[in-house]
């Protein structure tokens, strides 16, 4: 096996790491385990020390976030791929193995992930990743196997391997020489849809990213910030707007950017309607937020050298997901008949 470093980023997940990280023992051999620590304080070192001596430990000097915590651990890291696998997973037999291949054999390929399923309910597929991220005409994100909060049972329609807009960031296998290409994830964001910035980044300098079904993980999701959380709220709408501004071709940035954030504007709205003011809340400070610092996101869009017309970007679906989703009543990702990109066998 080519050298892979299996990083995983905690911050107070001592009870994660006891749960989930024997099982990336069991089944990482030959890869080195790096555990970074997010300056925790809880007693995840004392327990790493006493329990996992031969996983090597990095503590951090302060809490850096998702982003720029990664980004400081895998400097300290050598390999030849990286697999960013957060600390809620349990990884299964062989689990590396199809991804390792599949980036030796396709020198294309940046990144990809595996199949993300629930641990809380095996049979279906996980919120976070589920069978590969795609993005919808107004920067949306989506997954084979997630619309909005309708996922999909595995019942193996996504037993394949093929590109997609994104991988998720619970489980992301990533070529580490791409990843510093790109300037690696983007610290600014702190946590939520950096993965999707990064993927856009790579492709955008002809990297292509894949899904691969050959390869399953279990994920408990929402271990950090639970999905009604108005922090992460707040992340997600400022950083979907951020992600848009940074990386969308300049003919089509005004009509795109403009009209998510009107719908997030509906969104807000319908957060108001349930009496859920601490999520509109989020939404429009979110929206302050970019605008207080757009002179920062200039230079970020700047640094952007190359933005492909999103025609040209694989896994971007050229309509509203929502109004298929919430109008049209479309539950399921095949249901909204996305065109595949080219498959390759596993």
């Amino acid at each position: 096996m080519a050298e892979v470093a299996v990083v995983i980023l905690n911050w107070n997940g001592r009870r994660w790491l006891e749960q989930f990280l024997p099982s990336v023992l069991e089944h990482s051999a030959g890869a080195q385990l790096v555990v970074a620590d997010n300056a925790s304080s809880d007693d995840s070192v004392a327990f790493l020390r006493q329990h996992y001596p031969q996983v090597r430990l990095i503590q951090l000097p302060e809490n850096f976030g998702f982003c720029e915590g990664y980004n400081q651990a895998l400097q300290q890291v050598e390999a030849t791929f990286y697999m960013l696998l957060n600390s809620d997973v349990q990884v299964t037999p062989n689990w590396l193995t199809p991804m390792v291949d599949l980036l030796e054999r396709e020198p294309s390929i940046a990144a990809c992930q595996p199949k993300i399923k629930s641990f809380l309910q095996p049979t279906h597929f996980e919120y976070a990743g589920a069978a590969g991220g795609f993005l919808d005409a107004y920067g949306y994100p989506f997954c084979r196997g997630r619309l909005f909060d309708t996922v999909e049972e595995d019942q193996g329609q996504y037993d394949d391997v093929v590109p997609v807009f994104w991988a998720t960031g619970a489980c992301l296998f990533i070529r580490a020489s791409a990843y510093w290409q790109a300037g690696g994830l983007e610290k600014e964001f702190f946590a939520h849809m950096e993965e999707i910035d990064l993927c856009w980044r790579l492709q955008n300098l002809g990297y292509q990213i894949y899904y691969h079904g050959g390869s399953t993980v279990y994920h408990v999701g929402g271990g950090t910030l639970p999905k009604a959380n108005p922090r992460k709220t707040f992340l997600n709408f400022r950083n979907g707007v951020a992600l848009l501004y940074k990386n969308l071709a300049p003919r089509e940035l005004n009509k795109i950017l403009y009209t998510r954030m009107i719908l997030d504007g509906v969104a807000a709205g319908q957060y108001s309607v349930k009496g859920d003011f601490k999520q509109v809340n989020a939404i429009w400070r979110a929206h302050r937020a970019f605008f207080k610092e757009k002179k920062n996101w200039d230079g970020k869009r700047q640094a952007n050298a190359v933005k492909k017309p999103t025609s040209q970007l694989t896994g971007w679906y050229p309509q509203s997901v929502v109004w298929q989703y919430f109008i049209k009543g479309k539950k399921t990702f095949k249901s909204l008949n996305v065109p595949d990109g080219a498959a390759l066998s596993s």
